[in-house]
């Protein structure tokens, strides 16, 4: 595997595929690499010739610098996995790499940042738009994948893809779960043992509530439902559970939209984590 730490590096290395016509898949992410990281190198594998995977963990998308400084960072096992994953590139620059000046572009992304974690995590999905444009400007990939848990950041990069038109496919991929149904996720491992036993109360009660949906009960009688089983346990914090249509996360509509998502954003402890489960009409 390839590590390299400077732009111009990975440009001439990626310049020579592509003239052989190689197509190039890339995962970006911001390490404490797990298996849901692992199954997105593996898809892109399936589907293009050369995976990049980056490592970066983002400062501007973070709204609360305690959670930035919290974040794990374990380059070594990581490095360790994706060569176990046979992956062919590691992208893993510092800060003023992809910062070498304040990046003060402002990006649009309308209703998409104004609700759910736009209106909870101000100016977060600005700074997702400012880091993925850097990395497809630095990669210039095919085909790029990305979780399903962050269903919402998915929706915004389509939608920064739609405005700097970048020739560049979006592969939304499936959620992994751990045993007990918690979504995988980098800060898990941030959790107590108290907190990890409650965080897998989450997927249990997502998963009632999809019930109760199926069955035919009203989206405020979930949502209120929801509500006090989060509050039931005294380590969560909700900031919030919406039942949303699956195309813009604007209002479900039944008459028209054929699934629905439902998307939860609970604090445990000082971790917050988030979560989601598309389910479909009738």
């Amino acid at each position: 595997m390839n590590i390299l730490t400077q732009k111009a590096e990975l440009k001439g290395l990626l310049d020579e595929l592509r003239a052989k016509g190689k197509t190039i898949g890339f995962v970006p992410t911001m390490g404490a690499l797990h298996a849901g990281h692992i199954s997105l190198i593996e898809i892109a594998q399936q589907q293009c010739h050369i995976v990049v995977c980056s490592i970066f963990v983002n400062p501007t998308q973070f709204n609360d610098k305690k959670d930035l400084e919290r974040y794990p960072r374990t380059i070594e096992k990581d490095t360790e996995l994706l060569v176990n994953a046979k992956c062919d590139i590691l992208f893993y620059p510092e800060v003023g790499e992809m910062y070498p000046e304040e990046d003060k572009r402002t990006f649009d992304f309308g209703f998409l940042d104004r609700t759910l974690d736009g209106a909870f995590r101000p100016g977060h999905f600005n700074g997702v738009g400012q880091i993925v444009s850097k990395l497809f400007d630095a990669v210039k990939p095919h085909k790029a994948f990305f979780g399903e848990k962050d269903f919402q950041q998915v929706l915004v990069i389509k939608e920064m893809v739609r405005q700097l038109n970048y020739k560049v496919e979006i592969i939304s991929c499936p959620i992994l779960r751990e045993k007990d149904g918690l979504a995988m996720s980098s800060r898990n491992t941030l959790l107590n043992e108290l907190e990890r036993a409650a965080a897998s109360l989450i997927p249990k009660i997502m998963k009632e509530a999809k019930m109760d949906f199926e069955s035919g009960a009203s989206i405020e009688v979930i949502k209120s439902s929801v509500k006090v089983k989060i509050e039931a346990e005294p380590l969560f914090k909700l900031d919030y559970f919406e039942i949303r249509n699956t195309r813009d996360l604007n209002e479900f509509n039944p008459s028209i939209d054929k699934e629905a998502v439902m998307l939860i954003a609970v604090f445990c402890g000082r971790i917050r984590l988030i979560d989601n489960l598309v389910v479909k009409t009738n």
